[in-house]
């Protein structure tokens, strides 16, 4: 069964990691794709490892209105509606506490994380009132339980999470559905890079493994089948929902982080 048969999803961040993990599903299960990312080299390693009449990529920075206005526009234009938007473009440096974090740095993680969904819905959402189509939002668990020297990402976490419920309520009465996705440890690039940046590089495998209760951190596809969930129609009777998909992280997930070097 094709759980997105004849659906038209706008997918950010969608060339590299659990973003194209989710393409890919996605595609399986029916769906034609709109695929965004404001790197070109990603977009070119996708693009040749991964295209269709049934995908479309195109270059494009969430954190600007007119871009993102534009690709919704170019999207609508070359396949007529947009059921979905997945928001899961987003960043997670830098590794710092919040008073290490320059002001830059901050306004970036905000512009990324956040700013990119009040555009993609601002200029979306009018083709999601026409079929009842829904939202997903790409989180994290530590946007409910916070993490060491990261302050600014888990601040755009928690924002994503308050964000997803109140979008919720307010489309609720349109038919359309808002919920949020929040891994703990996924094997992506950015968490490759991420894992370089940190002070005990040599036992960060160990680590990641431990804080999941199941025994490992997974890859992208782990998350990319409860995406597939969200969006379709085995969750009609889901919105305002934070689902996490984290091995059991959240349950002891603080603990190992205060005892880890």
């Amino acid at each position: 069964m094709q759980l997105l048969n004849d659906k038209v999803v706008f997918l950010t961040g969608g060339t590299e990691g659990i973003g194209f993990e989710c393409a890919k599903v996605y595609h399986q299960a029916g769906a034609t794709l709109s695929i965004l990312t404001n790197d070109k080299e990603s977009l070119k390693k996708a693009r040749n490892e991964f295209t269709d009449d049934r995908i479309h990529y195109i270059l494009a920075d969430v954190s600007s209105s007119q871009e993102i206005k534009n690709a919704i526009t170019e999207t609508v234009s070359k396949f007529g509606k947009i059921d979905i938007i997945h928001n899961n473009a987003g960043i997670s440096n830098p590794s710092k506490t919040i008073c290490e974090t320059s002001d830059e740095e901050w306004q970036r993680l905000f512009d990324i994380n956040v700013k990119g969904i009040y555009h993609t819905t601002k200029y979306g959402i009018a083709e999601l009132k026409k079929n009842k189509g829904n939202i997903l939002n790409t989180s994290s668990i530590v946007g409910e339980i916070g993490q060491p020297i990261h302050a600014g990402y888990s601040a755009t976490k928690g924002a994503i999470n308050a964000l997803t419920k109140s979008m919720a309520l307010d489309y609720a009465p349109f038919g359309i559905r808002v919920n949020s996705v929040a891994p703990a440890g996924v094997w992506t690039p950015m968490l490759r890079t991420w894992s370089k940046q940190q002070p005990d590089t040599e036992k960060i495998k160990e680590y990641l493994d431990a804080i999941h209760p199941l025994g490992y951190c997974p890859e992208g596809g782990v998350i990319a089948d409860a995406c597939l969930f969200l969006i379709s129609e085995q969750a009609r009777f889901i919105t305002g929902c934070i689902l996490p998909v984290s091995g059991g992280a959240e349950l002891g997930y603080r603990k190992i982080m205060n005892t880890h070097p």
